[in-house]
């Protein structure tokens, strides 16, 4: 469990962590691959969130999942990417979040993951929430802490509390 101090802090800060479905780039699942190695490579992200038609998050592809099926034994080939859809090399087991509140539960995953899918309890993709933007905050905590606590060691303080009862 997150620290209330430390916690408390994080959240004053005005930043949102989320961003935004629009500006995420996506594909869909029945694109085929050629088109998801484009968005890849021009967006420059390794990986991407795939969506249904409907916009639900469906998982992510990433540009080895892509090149893994462009090697043949005898060389590359892009002839596969044409008619392979997404949707039969996509990462379908992705952790996701559904409330974004809950510190603890996207820092344990960030510690893994660059980013997390967000969406809602129907699985329609309202964002991600990066490494980047959370290391933001962390930042904004690191520099404003003492601006409302004053940080004891436990062992000082158990001390303080001793003394205070005596």
């Amino acid at each position: 469990m997150i620290d209330k101090p430390i916690e408390t802090v994080m959240r004053q800060s005005k930043r949102d962590i989320l961003i935004p479905a629009d500006l995420v780039a996506t594909v869909n699942e029945d694109n085929n691959l050629q088109h998801a190695f484009l968005v890849l490579t021009k967006v420059k992200y390794a990986k991407i969130p795939v969506l249904d038609k409907d916009n639900h998050f469906k998982g992510l592809v990433s540009l080895s999942m892509i090149t893994e099926q462009m090697l043949l034994d005898t060389g590359i080939t892009t002839r596969p990417l044409d008619s392979m859809k997404i949707k039969e090399v996509m990462q379908k087991d992705v952790p996701t979040i559904y409330e974004r509140e809950n510190l603890e539960v996207i820092l344990r995953h960030l510690v893994n993951e660059n980013f997390l899918p967000y969406v809602d309890h129907n699985n329609s993709f309202l964002g991600i929430i990066t490494r980047r933007e959370l290391f933001k905050e962390i930042n904004f905590l690191a520099h404003n802490f003492s601006k409302r606590y004053i940080a004891l060691p436990a062992y000082q303080e158990a001390n303080l509390k001793q003394s205070a009862a005596q």
